[in-house]
């Protein structure tokens, strides 16, 4: 699970983690050599690649290749620049990539070293709200903000109504007050919670994501005041949530006569 990730059947899929066009070379029909592809890391790992660019989204990928296990490196054999390799764990197959400069290679290869080697870290916490988004809204204990909020649908430019209850860092959405479960919900440690102002002068809630990667959110209570209470406990409910390595860090950083028992 990944911030700014859905817990649901609507998710909030982060933006790739690298894309962009590289020549691929290739042995296969009546022309060999190096052709031009559109290729898109996602945040799963895998890499789709396209003919174009405009392709993306549109049309199903040419190929996906699943990046963890992999081998990636510079290949120097070929006597040209800013090619690399990539070997599928599988071995059935070898990638040979080209960028355009010695920068984009090492853009690649550096987010393709994150895909190939991922860090997952499981927490207590992510097994909670996943128990949470099987119950009805009123059976969440304690709940820091509960109450309607308007959702703005930037594909078409649309406010949804959603019942949202706020718990630990997560934010749940129900069709309404009487749904069985939670039809969507947000992690949203590392946003920040602003007050913007959109057209017609309308005062809204932000939620900027902590990375690129991942989008930024809009919504609005009933009124002004509605948006003021939604804003304050957002960001109690964020800043409250810490990842365990950071909660041992500080611990460990508190001077001495403040961690003796």
């Amino acid at each position: 699970l990944v911030v700014g990730s859905d817990i649901s059947r609507c998710p909030n899929t982060p933006w790739p983690t690298c894309r962009g066009y590289l020549h691929k070379r290739t042995h296969s029909g009546f022309v060999k050599g190096w052709r031009k592809r559109w290729f898109v890391l996602k945040h799963d790992g895998c890499l789709h690649y396209y003919r174009h660019k405009k392709d993306e989204g549109k049309s199903l990928p040419l190929e996906v290749v699943k990046l963890e296990g992999a081998e990636v490196g510079i290949d120097h054999s070929l006597g040209k620049p800013f090619v690399f390799n990539c070997v599928p764990q599988s071995g059935k197959r070898t990638f040979c990539l080209c960028a355009t400069s010695n920068q984009e290679m090492k853009r690649w290869l550096e987010a393709m070293d994150k895909a190939v080697h991922p860090v997952r870290q499981n927490h207590v916490w992510e097994d909670v709200t996943l128990h949470n988004s099987s119950l009805p809204p009123l059976a969440i204990k304690n709940p820091e903000c509960l109450g309607l909020l308007h959702q703005l649908d930037r594909s078409t430019d649309m406010w949804v109504q959603h019942y949202c209850i706020l718990k630990d860092g997560c934010l749940y959405f129900y069709s309404s007050i009487r749904s069985t479960q939670a039809s969507g919900g947000l992690y949203l440690q590392g946003y920040r919670v602003n007050e913007q102002i959109l057209s017609f002068k309308q005062s809204v809630i932000e939620l900027k994501p902590p990375s690129e990667e991942f989008k930024t959110f809009y919504f609005c209570a009933e009124n002004k005041t509605e948006n003021q209470r939604w804003i304050t406990a957002l960001k109690m409910s964020i800043k409250k949530w810490l990842p365990l390595h950071q909660a041992i860090q500080d611990f460990m950083n508190r001077p001495l006569e403040e961690t003796r028992m």
